[in-house]
């Protein structure tokens, strides 16, 4: 037997007897951890796989078929005019406020049609933390100082991560803004298109909307319809596949049927109705030999790419930190003693904290309320939520697949470093 070749896999095999040997079953925080694994992961099954990714999957698959290559490398490209791209990934990404997880298909589809990595890392950075709703949640429960403090700190950080990105690899970025990209041109008008998206990020971003603290304003209102809006999006949509796509209106109509019988039959279960849409839609577009297949095939690459990772990151990260309110192998008492005061340490801490911790949108502003009445500054505040909500473990994960592992470090370090300074000097003020 040749040693040389068989040593990785009998160390492999060793190592995996001698964790099962010394497995800890049977104590209580090991048991818990994994409970609380299960529960994080069938939260998120529940609460994002159906109403975030996957019509975030569907909008990648479009961005990749639909969107010219000369169109994003014309105004997110590395050459792009930096004011335009800048503003363009920024103010989008914060128009669909999603979270850590939701935002890498659509970030992974304008990377690979050929944005700089300045821009798509604004991008990035802006769909989860410029998020309008969550800044002013913070504001109404940890104070206006803090509220104002995260706004314009993830508005100042898109920018800055992007262009540090573009700075690290920018001889990497000049040759890709050197190649010659061509594409064919789009088989419809740009105001179709248009509509196209709109629909898609609407049903995306009202499917989501999130119920606010009080029970009047504007958010309260548009929560109070958002499946009615959601609904009168996906009408929109099949209309467009129906005479824009040349879709068979029989296929068309007969996807949309099951979904309203259930919006009607059960109200109070819209996810039902949701899924059932999906499924439908699938169908529809999969069996299509055009670009409506392709479209179809685009996504699904995405959601091969994307969802194991996902949800093995979201299963390390319950063992680790669990849920909020309830604890995994680590302690929550040692998170509340490291981030106390004001110390570059303790922002530091509540930094790297954050960033492997998942936040689903909106459940940071609670979970930082309960930390800072245990004792955790206002400086370590603001660091966990400038780094909290734009990274996640297993959006770290997704990112080394996507862009590769140093510009997954770089960026990852960027976020960090930035949030550590940033609530540091808060601290002080």
């Amino acid at each position: 037997m040749d040693w040389k070749k068989e040593w990785k896999p009998l160390l492999w095999i060793v190592a995996a007897f001698l964790a099962l040997f010394y497995l800890p079953v049977g104590t209580l925080r090991f048991d818990r951890a994994i409970s609380e694994a299960l529960h994080l992961a069938k939260w998120y099954a529940r609460e994002h796989v159906i109403l975030c990714l996957i019509p975030a999957f569907f909008i990648a698959g479009a961005i990749g078929v639909f969107i010219k290559k000369e169109s994003i490398m014309k105004y997110l490209g590395p050459k792009a005019n930096k004011f335009l791209a800048y503003g363009v990934a920024s103010v989008s990404g914060s128009i669909l406020a999603v979270c850590s997880c939701t935002v890498l298909p659509l970030f992974s589809g304008i990377w690979r049609m050929g944005a700089g990595l300045g821009p798509a890392s604004a991008f990035l950075y802006s769909g989860p933390a410029i998020n309008v709703l969550a800044i002013i949640l913070t504001a109404r429960v940890l104070g206006l100082k803090i509220g104002v403090a995260r706004a314009v700190g993830a508005v100042l950080f898109s920018i800055i991560i992007g262009l540090l990105m573009h700075f690290s690899f920018r001889k990497e970025e000049m040759e890709k803004a050197n190649v010659q990209m061509t594409m064919p041109e789009a088989a419809r008008p740009l105001w179709q298109n248009a509509l196209f998206f709109f629909s898609l990020v609407a049903i995306l971003v009202f499917a989501n909307w999130g119920k606010p603290l009080e029970s009047d304003g504007f958010f309260a209102a548009v929560h109070s319809v958002k499946w009615l809006i959601t609904g009168i999006a996906a009408l929109g949509l099949a209309m467009i596949l129906i005479f824009w796509f040349h879709l068979p209106r029989w296929k068309v109509i007969a996807a949309a049927i099951p979904p309203l019988v259930l919006a009607f039959l059960f109200p109070g279960q819209p996810l039902l109705a949701f899924g059932v849409g999906v499924i439908g839609l699938s169908l529809v577009l999969s069996f299509d030999k055009g670009e409506a297949g392709e479209w179809f095939t685009s996504s699904w690459d995405f959601a091969k790419l994307i969802l194991p990772l996902l949800i093995g990151g979201v299963l390390v990260a319950g063992v680790l930190l669990g849920r909020p309110g309830h604890e995994g192998l680590i302690p929550s008492s040692w998170v509340s003693a490291a981030v106390g005061g004001n110390s570059l340490l303790a922002n530091f801490f509540a930094a790297i904290s954050g960033a492997f911790m998942y936040f689903a949108t909106l459940t940071e502003v609670p979970i930082l309320q309960g930390l800072m009445g245990s004792g955790m500054g206002q400086g370590p505040a603001l660091a966990l939520l400038l780094a909290g909500p734009a990274l996640s473990l297993p959006s770290m994960l997704v990112l080394r697949k996507v862009m590769g592992l140093k510009k997954t470090a770089v960026f990852i370090v960027l976020v960090v470093v930035l949030s550590t300074i940033a609530g540091f000097i808060f601290g002080k003020i």
